[in-house]
């Protein structure tokens, strides 16, 4: 099982494994996309915003129910040379002037869901006048003209007049209804007294038309309320991601205090700890060598030696925060040079081995031969294979093995492996045991208890050069750490330049 880790710095020291979201905001964000996707409003919920569009529809288009109603009086008294039919225009232009006035001053009043109703039924009784003046002009006859011709023109004024009235104001249900059913009436009658086949015609023609507009308007009507409900679940949605946003901007607010807080607790602390610890070291290393004279109690040279060690593993635990913090917060700079990972592995070998023996560890070295040097900071890459070395020591049992290789990758690269025959990690812990203060079942249980900072340190150090750390283990079978630095750190060499003949220099000439 391999686990390659990302090259951001960031997502090195971070337990992956761990939920960093605001559940109650994203809760609010989920319950108000899922209301936004099912649910719909009540009918009377948007009456205002309704009626406001409909009286903006009425005052936009003032001007077509006039224009109209002149045009059929002017074709009336053209067609029938009967003047009377003005006075039905005069009649029908008062009350649709009526209507405007009204929205008028439904516009310039505050409406809210007790006046919306009443101002509803105001304009729905406009619209009913309205219907009966179009019902006198169905109720006009002409003596003098042919039949055909005049049922026509007003079949055809009022099929006009209906679907303008379906057009401007469908978002006044039910307008169409109320305003044709006189006109509906009045063709009814006057079809029943004159029995005639094109009156009866007229009359099923425009009633069907009635009903046919009738539903393509509260089509239109639903429509457009399903837009507004959608309109305010996207508002509602909207006000539910600022407050998502501004919880957000809170909570980060807080971390980056608490982040402050902690570097200058860590700055603090590291000089106020580092300092007594010096002096631990240095007088408990001298009591325990006897540099100024024996220890007349074997006991107390016991516990100079626990003192020394305990001081060191808590100055390395200080020292591994230290680093660790400075990766986070983005401080940790690198002193690079050429330096070759052959010299630093043997090295680190060599740092390690004593431990190694007091447990009969065999390190086999496996170094691919006259590898150049890379382009790499020597003192963290040290680091490195330490941490490396360290762990795979830790938790190799007694009389096992470690390998350690160096050599190329397929890509042009170069790798540090160490592989051991330890008890190696389950495959659920490794995201664990990659996590910052992470430590695995089998650690935890170990006499031997780290910080779970070391690998966390490794993989930042070889993200900061741009690198790879991969890990393998399988139960009961051992583990192999692999860090990988690119090709592009890799220093080529370059053949020396044979000697060339000198150019002789020209003699200039002048004229």
């Amino acid at each position: 099982m391999g686990t390659g880790v990302s090259t951001s710095t960031d997502k090195n020291i971070v337990d992956k494994s761990r939920s960093h979201r605001n559940k109650p905001v994203s809760k609010a964000v989920r319950l108000t996309r899922e209301r936004l996707q099912s649910s719909h409003a009540a009918s009377g919920t948007f009456d205002r915003d309704v009626l406001v569009m409909y009286i903006n529809t009425v005052l936009q288009g003032a001007s077509i129910v006039p224009l109209f109603v002149m045009i059929i009086a002017a074709l009336g008294v053209y067609f029938t040379e009967n003047t009377q039919i003005f006075l039905w225009a005069l009649l029908t232009l008062t009350t649709h002037a009526t209507n405007v006035f009204l929205a008028r001053r439904a516009r310039g009043q505050e409406i809210n869901a007790t006046t919306a109703r009443k101002w509803r039924r105001l304009l729905l009784f406009g619209q009913f006048m309205v219907g009966c003046c179009w019902a006198v002009f169905a109720l006009q006859d002409c003596m003098a003209c042919e039949p055909s011709s005049f049922l026509l023109y007003k079949g055809a004024t009022l099929l006009i007049a209906l679907s303008i009235t379906a057009m401007s104001n469908f978002m006044l249900t039910p307008s169409v209804l109320i305003t044709f059913a006189p006109v509906v009436l009045g063709l009814i009658a006057q079809a029943g007294l004159s029995r005639g086949i094109l009156e009866i015609s007229l009359t099923a023609v425009f009633t069907t038309t009635v009903i046919l507009f009738n539903y393509i308007s509260d089509r239109l009507f639903q429509s457009n309320l399903r837009i507004l409900a959608y309109q305010a679940e996207k508002d509602d949605l909207i006000a539910e991601l600022e407050v998502a946003k501004s919880m957000s901007d809170e909570a980060r607010r807080r971390a980056e205090e608490a982040n402050l807080a902690k570097s200058r607790f860590l700055a603090s602390m590291s000089h106020e700890l580092r300092t007594p610890l010096n002096a631990i070291l240095g007088f408990s290393e001298v009591m325990s060598a006897e540099v100024m004279g024996p220890l007349n109690n074997a006991t107390y040279k016991e516990y100079t030696s626990d003192i020394h060690r305990s001081g060191e593993h808590l100055l390395n635990l200080i020292n591994e925060i230290l680093d660790l913090s400075r990766i986070e917060a983005g401080k940790y700079e690198l002193s690079e040079e050429a330096v070759s990972l052959l010299n630093i592995s043997e090295d680190c070998i060599g740092m390690v081995q004593l431990r190694a023996r007091g447990k009969n560890i065999t390190i086999s070295p496996q170094f691919e031969a006259e590898l150049p040097a890379v382009w790499a900071d020597e003192k963290s890459l040290r680091q490195v294979v330490l941490n490396l070395l360290s762990n795979a020591v830790k938790f190799t049992p007694q009389g096992g093995e470690i390998r350690v290789k160096v050599g190329w990758t397929a890509g042009g690269g170069q790798y540090i492996s160490i592989k051991d025959n330890g008890p190696g990690i389950p495959e659920e812990e490794i995201p664990v045991v990659l996590s910052a203060f992470g430590q695995g079942s089998i650690a935890i249980k170990s006499a031997e208890q780290g910080t779970g900072l070391g690998l966390p340190i490794v993989q930042a150090i070889l993200a900061k050069h741009d690198g790879q750390f991969i890990l393998k283990s399988k139960l009961r079978e051992g583990t192999e750490v692999i860090a990988i630095l690119p090709a592009k750190r890799v220093l080529q060499t370059v053949p020396a330049v044979e000697d060339a003949p000198a150019v002789s220099r020209k003699r200039r000439s002048f004229a």
